[in-house]
């Protein structure tokens, strides 16, 4: 197996972990930094656990505003976020989050837990520090930090009145606007509002819907922030924020896995390289993206006699809807549908050519298509994924005396959450943006539609003890309980329009929009609410020795937790009708409406070094084993998307990382990074031909490096600013089927063509380097940029849907440049 080779790699491999691959700003000293990924604040140098921290000049430096770019100086973990807003992907040394699940790290922003995974779809402005914390974090922020937590501290107000705006401008209509403001109002209370807006056209265009844009992008936010201090020992942090997305969706191509229809028709586009792809973007429908988003925390703290309390509360209200093109064409589901035939034939009168390996025939029955065609053959889709949250936390925490630290707390959480997923009619005019539309422009023939509904409770608490000087044991522990149900939304009088396949046989115009409302399935045709408890004890023991001044080894070991959860009702229902019904898979394809808890175990051991005041070393060693990952995964047929979470019974993830940073003199400083990841599926019973293949969406190798140039021109009242980084992402597979064939529901039309070779679905590797060069003074700044400046054509996403035959693609992000200025006082 390629972990044993790994294991005696990790042998003969010298130690080597992580740290920031940015260099620390030259009038920084390591041992002043401040982390509070534990919830107490704590030097960098002693914490027992792997951490980058990115500092506000390093942010600076860098240009980080959203996610990605942050993200992609942290060796050991990736990005994707390429369907719609607030659907991002992150993993963690292996562990991924899940659409339609939740994340698998906590994210935390001024010590608030967000529980909303959209939530992390915002701009990353007024930062004062971001800090990553990698390993299971259960036992800190319990469920959904499997992976690790991502803690944002953002600047509180000042003692004078302050301000800083920015603006820049680039290709693609790209215009970036941000503005903070605020100091005291008087001697206990602070104030601060923030303002940010962005626009851009996106990289690509339809090339059907003269030239409207596929991957438009806008958006604004403002917030506010108010700190009261009516004594020296206890404070008040009160936050608002509302933000609105209007953007586009479902930037995918289709790429086939089908060799013999490329065999047999002489195309060899049918079986094509995921990395080989020409990217055309003709769709009929244009992909919408709607996002609003609303925020407010109340943050207590005060120190008692013997502890210190701290207390806050969250309501998180996240709406997201997007509508685009369908996926049913290849199917012929909508071949009889009158606007169907009519725009195939008049696209073929035209002389229109699709690309290759489409063909477009005079009649819908004679053509070939994929999904996102300029025909109304593939239908639409529109889904609507909102979720409102109320939560609140307690602890204590203190000093017993010299030697022990301890914390207790309590934190409580309310989640409602309706997911909905519609299969229209497309007849020519747009979409019906609402999830069950009886209109007859956009009809809907497929529905899915839920409530999830969720009380989360859970206590938990450390205790930090000095046995010596220089050696420092920690015990964490907490325990989470969650109560989850979910109510079937579909209604159940409405009827198909087009023939749909049930276990009774054919039923036409008479088959229910759900095909779990079949009366074969529930007699009374009503799908009952489902209700499920989750809960789980999650510890974390760690140490941190000391054995020179400069030098700290530290280990943990933990348990991570990610809740079960319910699939939209009808999931199970609707893959045993289209796939193992007709075509009685071997083996058959398992779907449950409900999915399992996630749990990792996780061990840890590394070292920081600080040997001079110009380096500094950090490695680390880790081993996670994973059970009944969650694993999410796109389902496509004649119903449309389905879209579910299954189990991968057990994952291994074994890895190493190593970061260095070196100042060569005052002014000029280097970083680097790496870390590699060996995963294996070591058991799937959802698909047991997938043993032995890597984890999804996991890297095998993730590197950064950057160099931070500082120079004072003449008498120094401005100085030359340089600032590289460059990300290298190794080779990823994003499904659990990788080397694999499988049989395809192109079968059903093509007998002994449609089974499906997956070899070819393995993303490359890439590089990805900016460059920001500038000038600064006391108060402005002026800075050129351009991100990927080497124009790296990659793939963003790869996501295999294997009874499909083809995966969905969507490309990265191309060479933008730009200018920025920014001004403060």
């Amino acid at each position: 197996m390629a972990s044993k080779t790994f294991k005696k790699t990790l042998i003969a491999a010298t130690v080597a972990t992580f740290l920031s691959p940015l260099a620390q700003a030259q009038d920084e000293v390591l041992e002043e930094i401040i982390v509070t990924a534990r919830q107490s604040a704590e030097s960098l140098f002693e914490v027992p656990a792997a951490i980058s921290v990115i500092t506000s000049s390093q942010i600076e430096g860098a240009g980080v505003q959203r996610a990605e770019d942050f993200i992609r100086l942290i060796p050991g973990v990736s990005i994707v976020d390429a369907a719609e807003v607030g659907d991002t992907q992150v993993n963690i040394r292996g562990i991924n989050g899940a659409r339609d699940a939740e994340n698998s790290f906590a994210f935390v922003v001024d010590g608030i837990l967000m529980t909303n995974p959209a939530a992390f779809n915002r701009e990353f402005g007024n930062l004062s520090q971001i800090e990553v914390l990698k390993g299971p974090q259960g036992a800190i922020y319990g469920r959904n930090a499997a992976a690790g937590a991502v803690v944002v501290t953002t600047n509180r107000p000042g003692d004078e009145q302050s301000g800083k705006f920015k603006v820049s401008a680039a290709e693609d209509s790209t215009m970036f606007a941000s503005a903070t403001f605020g100091g005291p109002v008087n001697d206990s209370v602070g104030y601060q509002i923030h303002a940010d807006y962005r626009t851009t056209d996106g990289y690509y265009t339809n090339s059907f819907l003269n030239d409207d844009i596929v991957d438009d992008f806008e958006n604004y936010s403002i917030g506010g922030r108010l700190i009261i201090e009516p004594s020296d020992t206890t404070s008040w942090d009160i936050k608002a924020r509302y933000a609105e997305v209007d953007a586009g969706s479902i930037t995918f191509n289709a790429a086939f896995a089908l060799p013999d229809f490329a065999t047999v028709l002489g195309i060899p586009q049918f079986f094509e390289d995921v990395n080989d792809h020409q990217f055309v973007f003709e769709p009929n429908i244009d992909p919408t993206n709607d996002q609003d988003a609303l925020e407010i925390s109340v943050k207590f703290e005060t120190e008692l006699e013997r502890a210190n309390l701290t207390a806050w509360m969250l309501y998180s209200d996240i709406n997201n809807a997007f509508g685009a093109d369908g996926t049913s064409g290849a199917f012929g589901f909508f071949n009889g549908d009158p606007e169907c035939i009519n725009t195939t034939a008049a696209l073929s009168a035209s002389g229109f050519a699709l690309p290759l390996p489409q063909i477009l025939a005079p009649t819908p029955a004679a053509s070939i298509f994929g999904p996102y065609t300029p025909t109304a053959c593939d239908g639409t889709q529109y889904q609507e994924r909102n979720q409102s949250d109320l939560s609140f936390e307690v602890r204590l925490s203190g000093q017993a005396n010299d030697d022990v630290f301890w914390q207790l707390g309590m934190y409580y959480l309310n989640l409602e959450r309706e997911v909905g997923v519609n299969l229209g009619v497309d007849r020519g005019q747009g979409i019906d943006e609402r999830l069950f539309s009886d209109s007859t422009f956009n009809p809907t023939e497929q529905l899915v539609f839920d409530r999830f509904d969720t009380d989360v409770l859970a206590l938990f608490g450390r205790l930090d003890y000095d046995l010596a000087d220089n050696f420092n044991a920690s015990l964490a522990l907490r325990y989470d309980r969650e109560d989850r149900d979910v109510t079937n939304l579909v209604p159940t009088e409405p009827r198909s329009i087009y023939v749909d396949f049930v276990p009774d046989g054919v039923q036409v115009g008479g088959a229910p929009l759900n095909p779990a409302l079949d009366p074969a399935i529930n007699p009374n045709g009503v799908i009952p609410t489902q209700t499920e408890t989750f809960s789980q004890l999650q510890p974390k023991l760690s140490f941190s020795w000391l054995p020179a001044e400069n030098f700290t080894v530290f280990g943990s070991w933990g348990i991570g937790f990610k809740s079960g959860g319910f699939n939209s009702q009808g999931s199970n229902a609707t893959v045993d009708i289209f796939f193992n019904g007709p075509l009685g898979f071997t083996p058959p394809l398992v779907i449950e409406d409900r999915f399992e808890k996630e749990t990792s175990s996780a061990f840890e051991l590394g070292f920081r070094a600080n040997p001079s005041d110009r380096w500094f070393i950090e490695g680390a060693l880790y081993s996670v084993n994973v059970d009944d990952m969650q694993f999410f995964e796109f389902l496509t047929g004649p119903y449309g998307l389905l879209r579910v979470v299954s189990n991968i019974d057990e994952v291994s993830l074994e890895g190493i990382e190593f970061a260095v940073n070196f100042e060569a003199t005052d002014n000029l400083s280097f970083g680097l990074g790496y870390n590699v990841t060996d995963s294996e599926i070591e058991a799937n019973s959802a698909r047991p031909e997938t043993v032995g293949n890597e984890s999804p969406y996991t890297p095998d190798y993730t590197a950064n490096a950057t160099i931070d140039w500082v120079q004072p021109i003449g008498s120094g009242d401005w100085t030359f600013n340089a600032n590289v980084t460059w990300s290298v992402v190794g080779n990823t597979w994003f499904h659990t089927v990788q080397d694999e064939t499988r049989r395809t529901l192109f079968d059903l039309a093509f007998g002994g063509l449609g089974t499906a070779d997956y070899s070819l679905t393995e993303r490359d590797s890439y590089s990805v380097g900016n460059v920001r060069l500038g000038v600064s003074s006391e108060n402005w700044s002026i800075t050129a940029f351009a991100n990927n400046v080497t124009d790296e054509e990659y793939l963003e996403e790869v996501i295999p849907a294997p009874e499909f035959g083809g995966s969905f693609i969507s490309p990265g992000t191309l060479r933008r440049a730009g200018v920025e200025v920014t001004y403060s006082f």
